[in-house]
């Protein structure tokens, strides 16, 4: 999908501002054109601009006064000023404050074109590296492991999915790869150029989720000491991935309705309405119907999500792919000089083990053996898998229940007593036990809150 870039012109020459808008829109752009920079500023506060082209001199509010606006409201906006030979003083004055560049009146053109084109490539270069800033640490491959039937059949819908602009819901267990599905389907998209981005609705508080996602004004909050843009506009043009959507809670859920129904939202502390064009995707380890049921999650919020849904299947259920993903993760992490391989009892441990993290926690048990195992070969003392199997657990409840036919546990009091195992296994490690859990860490830290739970 090719992104029209909006471009506002502010000069208080009608004429100018005529003639300007006119050779822009010939040149395909989006253009609005306000006479003052009062008017200047009532407009950015409308609309998401990308470049604005700015006079210094007008009757109002001056030019200098609008730029410092805009670098404190929304520092993206790449602003080119529009300036009198006898005002070159002032331009470079202007650029110290944050404009890209000036142009001197009467313009050529071609000149302005070429530098309005520049300032574009600026603007989309900032927004990728704000992306990749957060994600300097993270691998992030679109390529997706697996011959199972079960995943050829999912990856063959997101092929599918790809080809349309509706939002997807992406439901699988904790650690089954929705995050790098939902990058797939990107990369095979329309809007494969633009951004990809990621929020993680159960890693931070209601607050903070807003902000993130809708941006905020100066002094909205506290901490607010400047503008700040929201990821559903950094995203605009591209795909808002929002991981563990299930944990959103009650009160945030009607302002990202609104948002899907539309393309409107409002920054925190802001009294006017935006827009942002953007394919949403979410995923879950939850079931949604369920949790609408148990009003927990709005109905007509899944309804907007849903319209294409895609499951992951475990790793349990697709056991042809265990060793594949091992072979993938030995080759990522293993030194170059001298590559591991699995010895065939190794295989069978892998084989024969249920993975309740799924992927992620194969990954773990790889790079684990690796740095445990002394020769060319892993083998099955290397990989250490915890002794926490889910089916272990089960079997020692039936063994307890044999002995004790009297004894009834209620479903609470297994849970207690499961989550209190996993907590000590992983030695109170919340991520990782949430992980092997199956659950958030949000989840997590509410059922060690409810059955009271301490680290001993």
């Amino acid at each position: 999908m090719q992104k029209t870039s909006k471009i506002l012109v502010c000069d208080d020459d009608e004429t100018l501002c005529y003639l300007l808008k006119e050779q822009l829109l010939e040149e395909g752009f989006s253009v609005d054109t306000v006479y003052d920079g009062r008017l200047a500023i009532e407009a950015i506060k409308r609309k998401n601009y990308d470049l604005l082209l700015l006079d210094l001199n007008m009757r109002d509010v001056q030019g200098d006064e609008v730029l410092r606006f805009v670098v404190d409201y929304n520092s993206s906006i790449q602003v080119v000023i529009l300036t009198a030979q006898t005002e070159i003083r002032s331009a470079i004055e202007c650029i110290k404050i944050g404009a890209y560049d000036f142009i001197s009146k009467p313009y050529n053109f071609d000149e302005l074109l070429l530098t309005i084109n520049r300032a574009l490539e600026h603007k989309e270069l900032l927004v990728k590296t704000a992306i990749l800033s957060e994600q300097v640490n993270k691998k992030l491959s679109t390529r997706i492991i697996g011959d199972s039937k079960e995943l050829q059949r999912v990856i063959n819908l997101a092929n599918k999915s790809a080809m349309s602009d509706s939002n997807i819901l992406i439901e699988g267990e904790t650690g089954t790869g929705k995050e790098l599905l939902a990058e797939y389907i990107h990369k095979r998209s329309s809007r494969s150029e633009m951004p990809f981005v990621v929020i993680n609705c159960a890693s931070l508080p209601d607050q903070l989720i807003e902000s993130e996602l809708f941006g905020h004004e100066k002094g909205a909050f506290t901490d607010a000491k400047s503008t700040k843009q929201g990821l559903v506009e950094i995203a605009h043009g591209g795909t808002l991935f929002l991981d563990e959507i299930g944990e959103l809670s009650l009160a945030l859920q009607p302002k990202l309705l609104r948002f899907l129904e539309n393309g409107e939202y409002r920054r925190i502390g802001g009294v006017t309405n935006l827009t942002s064009n953007v394919r949403v995707i979410g995923a879950t380890n939850r079931n949604l119907l369920e949790e609408a049921d148990n009003k927990n999650f709005r109905r007509d919020l899944l309804f907007r999500l849903n319209v294409i849904t895609l499951t992951i299947p475990p790793l349990r259920d697709r056991k042809e792919d265990i060793l594949l993903l091992s072979n993938h993760f030995l080759e990522m992490k293993s030194p170059i000089r001298s590559p591991k391989r699995l010895s065939s009892e190794a295989e069978k441990v892998l084989l024969n083990y249920d993975f309740p993290g799924n992927i992620r926690e194969l990954e773990h048990i790889i790079e684990r053996a690796l740095i445990f195992a002394e020769n060319d070969f892993i083998e099955a003392e290397d990989l250490n898998l915890p002794t926490n199997n889910i089916k272990n657990i089960s079997r020692k409840f039936h063994t307890q229940l044999e002995e004790n036919p009297d004894t009834i546990l209620s479903i609470d009091e297994i849970e207690k007593i499961h989550i209190a195992k996993a907590l000590k296994a992983f030695s109170w490690d919340r991520a990782q036990t949430a992980s092997h859990l199956g659950i958030s860490p949000k989840t997590l830290y509410t059922k060690i809150k409810k059955y009271e739970l301490k680290q001993e």
